[in-house]
């Protein structure tokens, strides 16, 4: 099994985060950058699958400028076999006028997902399900869509199905009523949930070895002209998006918390000032 993990480099969950004076985005300069979370889980779930003798290839991608490239360091360090970069920084350049998080919807993501999936032969896709910063979760559904491959979403726990005769996943996932159990046949798309599992450190070894493990950098502007003939939806890519980030605004600061000496008061409080509270008098 050759698995393909997407990797998307992030400001660090616990970093303040600070909007810039204009409103146009997020201040990230001299700000600590992390693979996300979510895509983490997804390349640890890949890891272990190669350990259990399930996978053979570990590939990690990511689409953004040359900072990625660090983020795909160390996603190698932590398991992954070679990495491919789309590099989208002269693009950027070409299109200043537009912000990044406006150029790349999920839509456009998954187009270019689809195609590395397809020239790389993968039998599986694994993905975190959705990215801290724009918080979409919808870069793994269509990128399912746009294959026509089977997906299982919010994964927290993937394992072999013994029980079919093709190659497949029982994926549990977590619902709002519980957890659902699929079967999925490969190749699929799989996105990963909280607790699927938890991502290891890397090593300094196997930091050292990362540095030799290859990494493929292709610009965006030459993956679209070197594959659109083949692959006629990456011509939606140099087109505006459909969609398009208006401001950032800083979220509402809370009011400080109250002590109160007892039940009797918190209930006033509740009563008469949240107003959260209401007592009907029933009258027989």
């Amino acid at each position: 099994m050759k698995i393909l993990v997407a990797i998307k480099r992030v400001i660090d969950p616990y970093v303040a985060i600070r909007v810039k004076d204009d409103h146009s985005g997020i201040d990230d300069h001299n700000v600590k950058m992390t693979i996300n979370p979510f895509c983490a889980i997804a390349l640890e779930q890949a890891v272990q699958m190669k350990e259990q003798g399930l996978a053979q290839e570990i590939i990690v991608v990511s689409i953004g400028d040359d900072s990625c490239n660090e983020s795909l360091r160390t996603a190698l360090a932590l398991g992954g076999d070679r990495a491919i970069h789309i590099n989208t920084a002269d693009f950027l350049s070409d299109n200043a006028a537009t912000s990044s998080v406006s150029l790349f919807t999920p839509l456009k993501i998954a187009n270019v997902l689809a195609v590395l999936a397809q020239q790389q032969d993968c039998d599986l896709v694994l993905m975190g399900k959705q990215s801290i910063d724009g918080d979409n979760n919808q870069t793994p559904q269509m990128l399912a869509g746009l294959l026509d491959w089977p997906q299982a979403a919010f994964a927290s726990e993937i394992k072999p199905d013994l029980n079919r005769d093709n190659p497949a996943l029982l994926v549990t996932r977590e619902v709002d009523v519980g957890l659902e159990t699929l079967s999925v046949n490969l190749p699929c798309v799989v996105s990963c949930d909280l607790r699927l599992n938890t991502p290891r450190f890397a090593s300094l070894p196997n930091i050292m070895k990362a540095k030799s493990k290859p990494l493929i950098c292709f610009s965006l502007a030459t993956f679209i002209d070197d594959n659109i003939s083949q692959y006629p939806n990456l011509a939606s890519l140099a087109k505006p998006s459909s969609q398009t980030i208006i401001k950032y605004s800083k979220p509402q600061q809370r009011s400080a918390g109250v002590m109160v000496e007892s039940i009797d008061e918190l209930i006033d409080k509740l009563t008469q000032e949240a107003k959260v509270i209401q007592w009907t008098v029933l009258k027989y």
